[in-house]
């Protein structure tokens, strides 16, 4: 019987979620706690592999098991055993050649910073502060930038020197940038993302915000999948994966 997992996780304390030789990983700890329920080792497979420091508002994963825990029962035996930074919030029985990757249609990541010269220690590890608050030109600057990245392009740009992807075409949905309150929520919908793309794209529009690129040379720097002319990577600490939608 195969079982897809909903799953949130903040990922302060994490090294990702994929099995790191050293380090605290999200699917380790999944299996750790399916092992204390059923007695072995089942292998456990996401529906992305995000970084050391990234959260998940969402995520999904698949198991497999011999079905004794009725998926109804299983997110509370699952939270019963698991650490307060990792939650089960579902559970349902999905067919054997159901993949949780392979079959998602598109994501949703959200980036959150604080805007503000003031730290806030409820958003310590949630959200990325910095320092020299952007006021509305600011912003009205990195919207006009964000403008230019919904469609079909090759991403390669803004994705991390080193990377080993050979197909860098991506099919972005949208990239809004909202002001809510003392935070700027950065959200980017596609089909799929290159290795540290969002916070690439966070890093460039923050930049754009600043006036060291100018938001007019945005559709020259996305055709130019030059890596250098794009900004800067913004931490970690920001990122969460807000929404993944499956096919079927």
């Amino acid at each position: 019987m195969k079982t897809l997992l909903e799953i949130s996780y903040v990922g302060t304390n994490f090294n990702g979620f994929q099995v790191q030789p050293n380090g605290r990983t999200v699917q380790e700890t999944l299996q750790d706690a399916l092992e204390r329920l059923y007695g072995e080792r089942p292998a456990v497979k996401g529906c992305s592999r995000t970084d050391s420091g990234v959260h998940a508002l969402q995520f999904f994963a698949t198991f497999e098991s011999d079905g004794r825990i009725p998926c109804g029962r299983l997110p509370a035996a699952l939270n019963s055993v698991l650490p307060p930074d990792v939650s089960v919030r579902s559970a349902v029985e999905v067919p054997e050649d159901f993949h949780v990757r392979h079959d998602v249609l598109w994501k949703e990541y959200e980036y959150l910073i604080l805007n503000d010269s003031i730290r806030d220690p409820f958003l310590v590890g949630r959200a990325w502060q910095i320092k020299h608050p952007l006021g509305e030109n600011e912003l009205g600057r990195m919207r006009a930038a964000a403008a230019a990245f919904p469609g079909r392009h090759d991403f390669g740009a803004f994705m991390a020197a080193g990377s080993d992807i050979a197909d860098t075409v991506r099919d972005m949905k949208w990239l809004k940038v909202i002001e809510d309150g003392k935070l700027i929520r950065i959200r980017a919908a596609a089909d799929g993302f290159l290795y540290n793309m969002v916070r690439i794209i966070v890093g460039t529009l923050v930049d754009v915000g600043y006036g060291r690129i100018s938001p007019e040379d945005m559709p020259d720097i996305i055709s130019s999948r030059d890596r250098s002319r794009a900004g800067f990577t913004a931490p970690p600490d920001g990122l969460y994966l807000r929404h993944v939608e499956f096919s079927r």
